[in-house]
C-alpha cells in the first residue's frame, strides 16, 4: 500500500453558531443586576451607544423622517442617569457650544485633546460594596488584644490557618505541630542554627494554645468535633446545663437517635427532663464559624412584577435600573459622511454601528421573550395566585416551550436566576415548575403543592402522637390524592422533617 499526501475537494454543510447568538443567549440568562453591569460596560466600549435621559423621549418622537431604521428600534429599559467619563459641560444658551468635535477626533485616530489631568478629575468612580472581614480576620483581631508572647502568636497563627469557615479545627494537634516544627527546622537550616537548640513546639504548647483559641468568639470555635463544639457553647449558657452536658459527654449516640427513655433510665431522670435538655442543645449552633462568614449578602431584584389590577393579573418588566439605550445621534450623522474617512475608520464605524443596532434589538427581544413566558405562567397558575401554594399546577419547561413556540433551552435560560414580584411574595421563576400527581378527580396536582400539604399536616399534628408516613398517605387519599409511602418519605426529607418517632414529645 502506497502512502502519501493528497488533496481533494468536498462539498458539505456545517452548522455554526454566530458569536452574536452566543452573546444573545448569555444576555437571556443574565439576571437584572448582571445585565445592568453588562450594558454599562457596552456604553464604555461602543461610542455609537448613548443613554436615553429623562425628557429625551419627546425629542425622539419629533425627529426627522429620514433617520436610519436602527433609530426606530425601541430603547431598552427605563432611563437611568449615569455620569459618563469626560462628559463635556453644556451651556444653557447654546447646547452645542461646548460639544466635543467628534469628527475631528475620529479622523485623528481618536486622540482626544486636552490635559490628561483635567479629564482625570472628571472620571466617574462607581461605588462598590465593602466586604466585611471573615472568621479568620475576626479571630486575629481578638488575638491582637491578648497578652501573648511572639512565640505564642506564631503558634496561634498556625492554629487560625487551620480553622475552616464553619469554625472547626481542620486537623489534629499532631499535624499542626509537625507543620510548624518543620517550618522552624527549615528556618534554622537556612540561618545555620544548631539543631539541638532549635525551640520546637511541644504538645503542651499546642494544648495550651487550643484552650486560648477555644475561648474566643464565637463560642464553639476551634472545636474538633460536633460534640466538643456543643460542649464549648454550653459554657456560655446561664441556665442549668448539668444534664445537657452529661448527655453530650456520655450519651451522645442516644441523643442523636432521640432515645429519651433510654437516656432517662441511665441518668435517673424523667423523659420530660431529658427532652427539655435536648431542646436546650438544639438551640446551639452546629457550625458557629458561619456567624462570622465573609460572604456578601445576595440581594435579589425581581426581573418581573405581577400585580392584580381590577381583577386581572398584569405582568410588567422591572427594568427601571437598566440603562435605556439608543444610537448616538452625533455618531449616526457622522457615519453618513464617509468621504473624509480612511478605510480603517470606515471598518470601525461599520462594526460598532452594527454591534450597537444588534445590542438594542437583542435587549428588546429579551424583554419580549420574558414577558411571553411570564404571561403564560400567570395564565396557567392563576389558582396559585388566588388560593395559594396547594393549588399550584404541575408545569414543565417543554410545555411552556410548545405553547409559546420557542425551544425548551430558551425557556430554561429565561427562568434561570430570575425572580418575579407577585402578590404572594418574591419568587424564583423556577418555583412555578414542578412535576404532578393525578388526583381522584382526574386533575393534576403539583409536587410542590403536595409538599405544602404535608408540611401543614405535620405543623398541625399532635406532638404527643405525630403522624407517621402511612398516616399521611391515608390522609392524602381521603383528599383524593393517591401517593406512595416512599414518596411521602421523600417529600418529608426534602422538607427536613424528622420521622414520627423522632418528632414525638413526652
Amino acid at each position: 500500500m502506497k502512502t502519501g499526501l493528497s488533496q481533494s475537494v468536498r462539498l458539505g454543510q456545517e452548522m455554526k453558531i454566530n458569536p452574536r447568538l452566543y452573546q444573545a443567549m448569555d444576555m437571556l440568562t443574565m439576571p437584572l443586576l448582571e445585565l445592568q453591569q453588562h450594558l454599562k460596560q457596552e456604553l464604555l466600549v461602543n461610542p455609537f451607544l448613548e443613554l436615553v435621559e429623562d425628557g429625551d423621549e419627546d425629542e425622539d418622537e419629533t425627529g426627522s423622517a429620514d433617520d436610519t431604521a436602527a433609530e426606530e428600534t425601541p430603547a431598552s429599559g427605563d432611563a437611568l442617569e449615569v455620569p459618563l467619563d469626560g462628559a463635556p459641560a453644556v451651556s444653557e444658551s447654546d447646547p452645542r457650544e461646548q460639544e466635543t468635535d467628534w469628527e475631528d477626533i475620529l479622523l485623528d485616530g481618536f486622540d482626544v485633546s486636552g490635559p490628561r489631568e483635567e479629564r482625570d478629575d472628571r472620571e466617574y468612580v462607581e461605588p462598590l460594596g465593602v466586604t466585611r472581614g471573615g472568621l479568620v480576620d475576626d479571630l486575629r483581631e481578638q488575638l491582637s488584644l491578648l497578652d501573648l508572647t511572639p512565640r505564642q502568636r506564631v503558634l496561634a497563627d498556625e492554629f487560625i490557618g487551620n480553622i475552616g469557615d464553619d469554625g472547626y479545627l481542620a486537623c489534629d494537634l499532631d499535624e499542626i505541630l509537625r507543620g510548624i516544627n518543620a517550618e522552624i527546622e527549615r528556618s534554622a537550616d537556612e540561618t545555620g542554627v544548631d539543631a539541638d537548640v532549635v525551640p520546637y513546639f511541644t504538645m503542651a504548647d499546642a494544648e495550651a494554645m487550643l484552650t486560648i483559641i477555644q475561648g474566643l468568639e464565637p463560642a464553639g470555635v476551634g472545636a474538633r468535633t460536633l460534640r466538643e463544639s456543643l460542649l464549648l457553647q454550653l459554657r456560655e449558657v446561664t441556665a442549668d446545663v448539668t444534664l445537657a452536658r452529661r448527655m453530650l459527654t456520655d450519651h451522645f449516640d442516644d441523643l442523636i437517635a432521640h432515645r429519651w427513655a433510654e437516656i432517662a433510665r441511665r441518668t435517673g431522670t424523667t423523659a420530660a427532663e431529658v427532652q427539655h435538655a435536648a431542646d436546650l442543645i438544639a438551640k446551639l449552633n452546629p457550625k458557629p464559624g458561619l456567624a462570622k462568614s465573609a460572604a456578601l449578602d445576595n440581594y435579589v431584584i425581581p426581573d418581573l412584577v405581577v400585580e392584580k389590577i381590577d381583577g386581572q393579573y398584569l405582568v410588567f418588566l422591572n427594568d427601571s435600573v437598566t440603562p435605556r439605550l439608543r444610537l448616538s445621534s452625533t455618531y449616526r450623522d457622522l457615519a453618513r459622511d464617509r468621504k473624509k474617512m480612511t478605510p480603517e475608520n470606515k471598518e470601525f464605524i461599520a462594526s460598532r454601528l452594527n454591534a450597537a443596532q444588534w445590542l438594542i434589538q437583542a435587549i428588546e427581544q429579551r424583554r419580549h421573550t420574558m414577558l411571553k413566558v411570564m404571561h403564560f405562567i400567570v395564565d396557567r397558575q392563576r389558582d396559585f395566585f388566588e388560593k395559594g401554594v396547594q393549588h399550584l399546577r404541575p408545569l414543565t419547561l417543554r410545555e411552556v416551550a410548545d405553547v409559546i413556540g420557542m425551544h425548551e433551552s430558551t425557556v430554561s435560560r429565561v427562568t434561570s436566576d430570575k425572580y418575579v414580584q407577585t402578590p404572594r411574595g418574591v419568587l424564583p421563576l423556577k418555583f412555578f415548575f414542578s412535576s404532578g400527581i393525578a388526583t381522584a378527580a382526574g386533575e393534576d396536582m403539583s409536587a410542590r403543592g403536595i409538599r405544602d400539604k404535608i408540611e401543614k399536616m405535620v405543623k398541625d399534628e399532635d406532638p404527643k402522637d405525630p403522624l407517621t408516613d402511612q398516616a399521611i398517605v391515608e390522609a392524602l387519599e381521603r383528599e383524593g390524592i393517591k401517593i406512595a409511602r416512599r414518596t411521602v418519605a421523600k417529600y418529608r426529607d426534602q422538607l427536613k422533617v424528622l420521622p414520627a418517632r423522632m418528632r414525638k414529645r413526652v
